[in-house]
């Protein structure tokens, strides 16, 4: 197995689209994968456990000879089918496992026997993860501007139409508010990093990004980057409340209905959405207090009633007040902690548009 061909850990292969193969076990690729992986398992969780526990017990030897006992027969064909008919889809896949070592190689000689020879990452997963960390530590010292703003000034949509834009929420699949949570599933912290590390491959200059809390819904900002955007210069976007109101009722409303009923069809797409939204102002009582909370989720429910009849639009009776009894507030509270010489612009969100591009190109 060693003259089996090797491909350093080279960050570019994630740029370039490369499919790579995970052969690590599904609980493995669970809890962060490298991007464009798909996972074809050397071993399942319970194989992987049980020769866990034989190399802890017994050493490497044994371990290697329990997972051949393991993985054989139907069940080795099986698992190389799955990897011979990945390649044939995908001829310049490359394969990897946790560290580059045995797991990726026993798959590559497999594979080698099928008739198809590819190779695998020098060091895995491991040594891409640390290329891409290392990407978003060295990100934090490049030139950086801060998005500031309001609840509902269109923040993202300003950084995304940047090409020099890093949308942290998009990584996130959170909106970084407490209606901000993703119909779908959230990605675990390392995946997080991942998305973050490989939209950052192309961007070796200026960046802009929205200014945000340390922590976007369950996935936290690595601490390096994080203190480079508490450093960095910020603009702030200044709409109308009307303006606003509008916004949100795009993100919250109607794009959210959008994905719910893409994913679930009507009936169950409707349920799970009114349930996510009914939760979201309900974890707001601590700060609104029993009575403005009970007020606005009264208001909420005639919105629902209203949104069956085809009236989406009821949804601004609570959508208005929550953000001037609850957003507004707490955001401003934040802005008087900052000297008003943070901020390099301040304006609607065309005239911040233009600043943050004449900025990026100096």
């Amino acid at each position: 197995m060693s003259e089996l061909p090797l491909v350093d850990p080279d960050p570019g292969l994630l740029s370039e689209g490369r499919r790579l193969i995970d052969v690590r076990a599904p609980v493995e690729f669970i809890q962060g994968a490298l991007p464009g992986a798909v996972n074809l398992p050397l071993m399942d969780n319970e194989e992987r456990r049980l020769v866990g526990i034989e190399y802890k017990q017994r050493g490497q030897a044994a371990a290697i000879a329990l997972g051949e006992r393991l993985v054989r027969g139907e069940v080795k064909a099986a698992r190389v089918a799955a990897w011979k008919a990945e390649l044939e889809r995908h001829p310049d896949a490359i394969v990897y496992c946790f560290r580059g070592g045995l797991r990726s190689q026993i798959a590559q000689q497999w594979i080698r026997e099928a008739g198809i020879t590819r190779p695998r990452i020098r060091g895995g997963w491991k040594a891409m993860r640390q290329a891409l960390c290392a990407r978003i530590d060295a990100a934090a010292e490049q030139p950086l501007l801060v998005v500031g703003g309001l609840t509902g000034c269109a923040k993202t949509d300003l950084v995304l139409a940047l090409d020099n834009g890093l949308d942290l929420e998009g990584c996130a699949r959170h909106k970084g508010s407490a209606f901000g949570r993703h119909p779908l599933q959230a990605p675990s912290q390392i995946d997080f990093e991942h998305a973050m590390g490989l939209r950052l491959l192309a961007l070796p200059g200026p960046l802009v990004v929205e200014d945000e809390s340390r922590h976007i819904g369950g996935s936290n900002l690595p601490q390096a980057f994080w203190e480079g955007m508490q450093r960095a210069p910020r603009i702030r976007v200044e709409m109308s409340l009307d303006w606003r109101l509008a916004q949100i009722h795009r993100d919250y409303i109607e794009e959210l209905w959008t994905v719910y009923h893409r994913q679930f069809g009507e009936w169950l797409g409707w349920a799970l959405m009114r349930k996510q939204l009914e939760e979201s102002l309900a974890k707001l009582r601590k700060r609104l207090g029993s009575a403005r909370l009970a007020r606005l989720q009264r208001l909420q429910e005639l919105a629902f009633r209203e949104h069956e009849r085809g009236n989406s639009q009821a949804h601004e009776a609570w959508l208005a007040p929550l953000l001037t009894e609850y957003y507004d507030p707490m955001y401003r509270h934040q802005l008087e902690k900052r000297d008003p010489g943070d901020f390099l612009h301040v304006g609607d969100w065309e005239s911040c548009l233009a600043f943050a591009r004449e900025w990026s190109a100096q």
